[in-house]
């Protein structure tokens, strides 16, 4: 879904034209990801609560990456660790297209694969796919825009310029023979964009929201259910709205979840508004069919996300369409509520703005009111481990 959002990187800024002030906003607000992934063999017995676990959902989440991977040329990398695209072969051609147990999923998994552990220990949180009340036409209730992508927006990707930023992209508009930044958020509240509008939603704060997610499904006043699919953002940094309110004093730190940030900004309608805007990341959309309506849109991988198995990772370190184990060994409480330890298997399809570093995930959790609740209270931080084809593993150090 592509949610929410060194020296070198100058160079090649200069060398398309942009004005120096331009190119330090753009490098503060993406500051460069880790650079490497430390691994360590492991074995599946080294998997906390793997023997209890029921992977059989990330193996149908698996089988649609296999798809994705197929399309892939041989000899494509699969990220910084993951071996070639044809290492993924023979794994994706051996997994069934169901398992009739979770025995015989597990079985799968370790014969075919072997576990490395991440070094390190990090956070993890969770996403889901909101639904929203729309409309066609502005009127009445429904007045908040869900644009779609504006004629004006450019998308640069930087690893045309210099291969050694393979993923970084820039966003902004042309104005004469520069490139800009594009309007804030607070800006494009104000005057809007020269795009066009898919639908005017009855909530503004369920709009923000669909925003930090990337993808939602919209119900028209006929019962109609359509998808508000990822299409691009304005390139401008991602600010989390809790942190402006635990800043402001609105919030205390251990009672901010999507439950409290929604409650207060319903109870407070005239700084609603302001405090939304402290986030100047804007998204845009594209309206498609729903489709298998058991599963979320399309990840950054090209393939439906599976309810409680898909994963955003930060795709700049970790192999889209591989296996992850994730553990947590701490949870939090949110506004009151317990998060429950995680121990599942689940497969990167997805990456995020937000997701960035080598123990980081997002795990999705589907649609309705059970996956945003487990959604908005999930950040637990714990150990990842990644389920390479045996193989890819046995070229790792020991």
């Amino acid at each position: 879904m592509a949610r929410r959002r060194g020296s070198g990187g100058w160079f090649v800024l200069l060398a398309l034209g942009l004005a120096l002030g331009v190119g330090a906003w753009w490098w503060l607000s993406h500051p460069p990801a880790p650079t490497a992934v430390v691994l360590h063999r492991a074995a599946f017995s080294d998997l906390p609560g793997w023997a209890d676990g029921d992977p059989r959902a990330a193996l149908a989440a698996f089988k649609r990456s296999c798809a994705a991977i197929a399309a892939l040329p041989a000899n494509r990398a699969m990220g910084p660790y993951g071996g070639d695209a044809g290492d993924w072969r023979g794994v994706c051609a051996a997994a069934p297209a169901s398992a009739a147990s979770a025995s015989s999923a597990r079985h799968f998994f370790e014969a075919w694969f072997a576990p490395a552990a991440i070094d390190g220990e990090g956070l993890f949180t969770g996403y889901y796919e909101p639904i929203l009340s729309a409309s066609r036409a502005r009127h009445g209730i429904y007045q908040t825009p869900i644009y779609g992508l504006p004629g004006d927006l450019v998308s640069v990707d930087l690893a045309q310029f210099r291969p050694e930023l393979q993923g970084q992209r820039i966003e902004g508009r042309v104005e004469g023979h520069r490139l800009l930044p594009y309007p804030t958020r607070a800006q494009i509240d104000a005057k809007g964009v020269p795009g066009p509008v898919l639908f005017y939603a009855a909530d503004p704060i369920a709009v923000f929201f669909l925003h930090v997610q990337g993808s939602g499904r919209v119900r028209l006043e006929d019962g109609t259910m359509l998808r508000a699919a990822y299409a691009g953002q304005n390139g401008r940094p991602y600010t989390p709205v809790g942190r402006t309110l635990i800043e402001d004093g609105a919030l205390a730190r251990g009672d901010v979840s999507l439950q409290s940030i929604r409650a207060w900004l319903k109870s407070h309608p005239g700084r609603m508004r302001e405090v939304l805007e402290t986030d100047q990341s804007y998204v845009f959309f594209q309206e498609k069919p729903v489709g298998d309506a058991s599963l979320g849109g399309e990840g950054s991988e090209g393939v439906a996300l599976t309810p409680g198995a898909s994963l955003a990772v930060d795709a700049h370190l970790h192999p889209l369409g591989a296996p992850f184990y994730v553990a947590t060994s701490s949870a939090e409480t949110q506004a009151g509520q317990s998060v429950p330890v995680l121990q599942r298997l689940l497969v990167a399809q997805d990456t995020g703005g937000a997701i960035r570093g080598p123990v980081r995930g997002d795990v999705f959790w589907g649609l309705g009111p059970k996956a945003e609740d487990m959604a908005g209270r999930m950040t637990a931080r714990g150990r990842f481990y990644v389920l390479l084809p045996r193989p890819v593993a046995e070229r790792l150090p020991s």
